[in-house]
């Protein structure tokens, strides 16, 4: 007999950010927990629900009791459980004791090799767990693995006992069909009694059966028990609400899962506040809206603020007067302390914020910003210059890049740190890419984010993300696992994302050696730009994954450990073209068998010479190679990496024969090093654009 499983836990107002993944862990905590004891049928099916005031659970076909399981018990080795006649020695009678049977169990023993020796198995059946003591253990152990983000421990009822969870727990229910079952969890007994809005609904719901949860909450408790479903209605009010009003939204998903999180019955209410914070930076007030307020900030065509804002509330009233009054009111001092600080900010220039950088540390083993900055500034000069960029555009925002940290606004807004700077840059008449550069130099800063858009802002954002991995990896605080406190990952992603997209050709190494040699001597490791350049790679391997190239056309370009970032996706798309020719796969399989000849030889020569040639095939392979070099040199350096390829798929017919008829390893030793000459000369033009050994099977 199967029944639909409820189990609600009422709890006091639930951390909002943390909501989403309480409510997930909690329903597939007590689903893999029933279906671990058999309890659940095939086609089962589990849904979860999540307000700010419960979490809940709703399993379809659950089982009343698992199947008994038929199971063999080991017992002793043979040798000691049997006497020489076969009959049961001392040992397996005791053992047989041991598990509550006695000699009549004998004749179902059976003798299984276990891969060792012989053992004595007696066949037996495990009875079915009750859905009563199944879940009491599924509970128990689902709310020990929850992702409670800070627990706290209280006291039940006033009580002298206390119990530890994320918010104080009132109320469980457990249902299975129309039957409560017998469970505790956190003090409490299960009962059938779950509780409505605050306001609107009835504080007590009795529910008949659990299939009734959803419908009961919505019609008699005024609320919208599912997470996903309230969202829903909040999104679509949103869209409603500012399409009435002629304005545009926008919003991150994390904003909308944490309002989602706060309401159990939503309404959506348009406000609006003074326009005279219009003047303030639009960035300012989005984010103290969002931030502090969860405000929908509203926006016209341009995409600018109009002074309306969407709010979200848990209460519907047929007049919403005093609510959206009240968020005005709410909003006002916020809004003012933003002007406060840009105000303020204005009164000085930001060139003047820049020596209190030396008041603050970077790392206390890599000294202050003020240092840092001064090393970002001569290498963000440096790169401009590679790049036959504007230099002293580059230093400029190099030196005034990070001044905006000291200002009031990012004091209290740390988000804000690179669009304040651009706002103040403008202010006091710093060149427009300065301050653009100030601005961007921070990105990208996330997986969708642009690259800066000018080589002036680039040079900086290059500086900014080198100086950081090799200061930190240079003083051995290299990522393990998950933990990157520094954010290393990132900032080797954004330099690779910077010099692939905007195709800038710099010299990886030759840029993180002249970032080193800007740090006092012996304060980093010797080895720090050849192990940052090798952490890059791993992540550049991470990134051409993402552009769908296969592993083995990667590991052709990257085992080579290339410098020119910006010719790494190139040459993969020419490897890929490659290997869709019908010579591809009989040249990689010829270079991988260059490759082991090779490895197992020392001291071959330089170059092969021609009046050692002996065979037609050697000679051969010999004058197609030597016409092929400079043409596939001429190829490779105007990054024509297709053709350099395709030329190359002219060498097949000359290499297969050389196989076949040529002995390399030959007893005469000066014919055989030459041949291993030609063989090295022959991959070394092979591999000129990648090492395509990699793509044989």
């Amino acid at each position: 007999m199967s029944e639909t499983l409820l189990v609600e836990l009422i709890t006091e107002e639930l951390p909002p950010k943390a909501l989403r993944r309480l409510g997930e862990a909690f329903a597939n905590g007590l689903s893999e927990e029933l279906a671990r004891a058999d309890l659940l049928e095939s086609g089962s099916e589990t849904s979860w629900f999540a307000t700010p005031r419960r979490l809940a659970a709703r399993i379809s076909l659950v089982r009343d009791q698992s199947p008994d399981k038929a199971f063999e018990e080991k017992l002793v080795p043979a040798k000691v459980g049997l006497d020489k006649d076969g009959k049961p020695a001392p040992a397996l009678i005791k053992r047989l004791a041991a598990l509550g049977r006695d000699e009549t169990a004998v004749p179902s023993i059976v003798t299984r090799n276990d891969g060792k020796i012989d053992m004595l198995y007696l066949p037996s059946v495990a009875s079915g767990r009750s859905i009563r003591d199944a879940l009491q253990t599924a509970l128990e152990q689902t709310v020990d693995r929850l992702p409670i983000p800070k627990v706290m421990t209280y006291q039940i009822d006033g009580g002298l006992e206390s119990v530890k969870f994320v918010r104080p727990a009132h109320g469980l229910v457990a249902l299975w069909g129309n039957e409560v079952l017998p469970v505790t969890l956190l003090g409490l007994t299960a009962e059938r009694i779950t509780h409505g809005h605050r306001f609107l609904g009835e504080k007590r719901i009795r529910l008949a059966h659990a299939d009734d949860y959803e419908s009961a909450l919505l019609e008699k408790g005024k609320v919208v028990a599912g997470f996903e479903a309230r969202r829903s209605v909040i999104e679509n009010q949103l869209k409603h609400k500012a399409d009435e009003l002629g304005c545009a939204l926008d919003y991150d998903d994390e904003l909308l899962d944490e309002v989602t999180a706060l309401v159990e019955w939503p309404v959506v209410y348009a406000a609006d506040f003074d326009r005279e914070f219009l003047e303030v930076p639009q960035e300012c007030l989005i984010l103290t809206m969002r931030t502090n307020q969860k405000y929908f900030p509203l926006f016209d065509a341009q995409g600018k603020l109009t002074g309306q804002f969407l709010l979200v509330s848990n209460m519907e009233v047929a007049d919403p007067a005093n609510i959206i009054d009240g968020n005005r009111r709410v909003v006002r001092p916020r809004l003012a302390d933003a002007r406060f600080f840009y105000d303020t900010d204005r009164k000085a220039k930001l060139e003047t914020l820049i020596a209190k950088l030396g008041n603050v540390v970077y790392h206390n083993r890599l000294g202050t910003q003020l240092e840092r900055v001064q090393r970002i500034r001569k290498l963000a000069g440096s790169i401009a210059e590679r790049l036959n960029s504007k230099v002293e555009l580059a230093e400029r925002a190099a030196w005034l890049c990070k001044a905006d940290l000291m200002s009031e606004m990012v004091g209290e807004f740390p988000e804000l740190q690179g669009v304040m700077g651009r706002y103040y840059a403008l202010h006091d008449g710093e060149d427009k890419e300065v301050a653009d550069a100030i601005e961007q130099h921070y990105r990208p800063r996330f997986a969708n984010d642009s690259v800066p858009a000018d080589n002036v802002a680039a040079s900086v954002a290059l500086a900014d993300k080198i100086d950081t991995l090799i200061g930190i990896f240079g003083i051995g605080l290299v990522p393990t696992g998950e933990k990157d406190p520094f954010a290393l990952r990132r900032h080797a992603l954004g330099v690779l994302r910077i010099l692939i997209e905007k195709q800038l050709p710099l010299d990886l190494l030759q840029l993180l050696e002249l970032s080193h040699s800007g740090f006092p001597k012996e304060m980093l490791a010797d080895s720090v730009a050849a192990d940052v350049h090798g952490f890059m790679l791993e992540r550049l391997r991470g990134y051409l994954r993402d552009q769908d190239f296969s592993a083995d056309e990667i590991e052709s370009v990257l085992s080579q450990s290339p410098t020119r970032i910006d010719l790494v996706v190139p040459r993969m798309a020419a490897v890929r073209e490659f290997r869709r020719l019908p010579e591809a796969e009989s040249l990689a399989a010829a270079n991988k068998r260059i490759r082991n000849i090779l490895k197992k030889t020392e001291g071959v020569a330089a170059a092969p010479e021609l009046a050692l040639l002996q065979e037609p095939a050697e000679k051969n392979l010999f004058a197609t190679v030597n016409k092929l070099l400079p043409q596939v040199t001429s190829l490779v350096e105007a990054d024509d990496y297709a053709d350099a390829l395709k030329l190359l798929a002219g060498v097949r017919a000359e290499v297969d024969t050389f196989f076949d008829e040529v002995m390399v390893m030959t007893d005469e030793p000066m014919t055989r090093n030459n041949r291993l000459a030609l063989l090295a000369q022959l991959e070394q033009l092979m591999n000129r654009v990648a090492d395509i050994s990699k793509l044989a099977a």
